[in-house]
């Protein structure tokens, strides 16, 4: 099942509950504004050689704990475990919880896991947002703590690697416990995987009727990805595990965050 499957059905009336949800939570959150720029990726936006273009947006500096979501889903109840619809949520949809509301023995300050992507997507509306699109995900993990793109460095591409090789062995420890990157984004490498919007059309679509921003995305994903460069091992295990996930599927290590677009200024009514 792919993301849009459902859109025509239950998830916009869920993302439409979780929007209007009292966001009473969501006070100390905070969003990090990145001006955005060209993007040097393993997956060119003409599937050739073409850098990204990402526009100016907002990134949550932290990743969603499980805290946030039990708040969410006691204000949200459609989205509570048992409640939620099985066409959105699978079978395991917070499963490590001893509640529907209630994520003990889980720690409260501990990203939130065992959510998919129709979840993911609702809780991100309550906070008037949306989950990153890949490149504006890929943009700002590109940086370490002092470097907007610190992918030549051969230290930090092994401390990387390093967690990818280990990821899941162990429950994820509580977010932001190290210093956040050049940008103030805490945890993009060593805590857990994470969902993107767009995950589903980064991969191949053998359906030539495809067109657009889908197909370009569609190519980008079978034909440029390069093994021959390391900078591209995490990538690549990124699109691996995304590449096997439907919507509505969770995993032990998959959490997520959310972005926002910039607010446009108003000209005002005209008379």
């Amino acid at each position: 099942m792919k993301p849009r499957a459902a859109s025509g059905g239950l998830l916009p009336l869920l993302l439409m509950l979780a929007a209007l949800a009292d966001r009473a939570g969501a006070a100390d959150v905070v969003y990090i504004a990145i001006a955005g720029g060209t993007l040097r990726s393993v997956l060119p936006a003409d599937g050739v050689d073409a850098p990204a273009v990402v526009a100016p947006y907002l990134l949550r500096s932290r990743l969603v704990t499980n805290a946030e979501y039990a708040d969410f889903v006691r204000r949200t109840p459609a989205w509570q475990r048992g409640l939620a619809p099985a066409l959105l949520a699978a079978p395991t949809y917070l499963s490590g919880w001893s509640g529907a509301t209630d994520y003990a023995p889980l720690a409260a300050d501990a990203p939130v896991v065992r959510v998919g992507w129709f979840a993911a997507q609702a809780y991100c509306a309550s906070e008037g947002g949306r989950l990153p699109r890949w490149y504006e995900w890929e943009f700002a993990a590109a940086a370490d703590d002092h470097r907007p793109d610190a992918r030549d460095d051969p230290a930090w591409l092994a401390h990387i690697l390093g967690w990818y090789a280990d990821a899941g062995k162990q429950p994820p420890r509580s977010v932001a416990t190290g210093s956040a990157n050049f940008y103030g984004i805490h945890d993009l490498h060593g805590l857990v995987w994470e969902w993107v919007e767009d995950y589903s059309g980064l991969f191949v679509n053998a359906d030539s009727r495809a067109s657009g921003d889908q197909k370009l995305l569609d190519y980008c994903g079978g034909a440029a990805v390069s093994l021959a460069d390391r900078r591209n091992y995490a990538v690549l295990m990124r699109l691996a595990l995304l590449s096997a996930m439907e919507a509505r599927q969770d995993g032990a290590n998959l959490g997520f965050r959310c972005a926002r677009d910039p607010v446009t200024p108003t000209q005002g009514n005209k008379p």
